[in-house]
């Protein structure tokens, strides 16, 4: 495995999911930023925010990297995240697109599809969750 595809794994499955920011300092450059459907993240600050994000409305969080293609300083990532929220599961897909400099991502780009998370967990409960995301994304 290329090793640019490996901090890009690293990064997917172990700083996000898990959220070891630890480990984030050897993944990501100190002037990264993070574009993730419309919203913009940037440096270790805004890695902190994202994965307090989805570890806030997933419990048992968990990101597989399923397939990864290399191209010049890109790596795609395809993943499969998932997790619960009140006991009712939720599974959803994405691509991340990470630009790399010198062994670490300075950019990422995601998409993924948001209101089927919303629609696996049911709109009620997670507007219930509602002052745990906002409480995550502020801290």
């Amino acid at each position: 495995m290329n090793a640019d595809a490996t901090v890009a794994r690293k990064a997917l499955e172990q700083v996000c999911a898990r959220g070891d920011l630890a480990l984030a300092q050897e993944c990501y450059a100190a002037s990264f930023v993070d574009h993730v459907n419309a919203l913009d993240l940037h440096g270790h600050e805004g890695i902190r925010r994202s994965t307090d994000l989805y570890r806030a409305l997933l419990d048992d969080l968990q990101i597989r990297v399923v397939d990864q293609v290399t191209e010049g300083d890109r790596v795609v990532s395809r993943w499969v995240m998932t997790g619960s929220n009140r006991g009712r599961g939720a599974e959803m897909s994405g691509i991340t697109i990470s630009r790399m400099e010198a062994g670490r991502i300075v950019e990422d780009w995601s998409a993924l599809d948001s209101l089927e998370l919303l629609r696996q967990l049911g709109l009620v409960r997670t507007l219930l969750a509602a002052p745990r995301l906002l409480r995550a994304t502020r801290a």
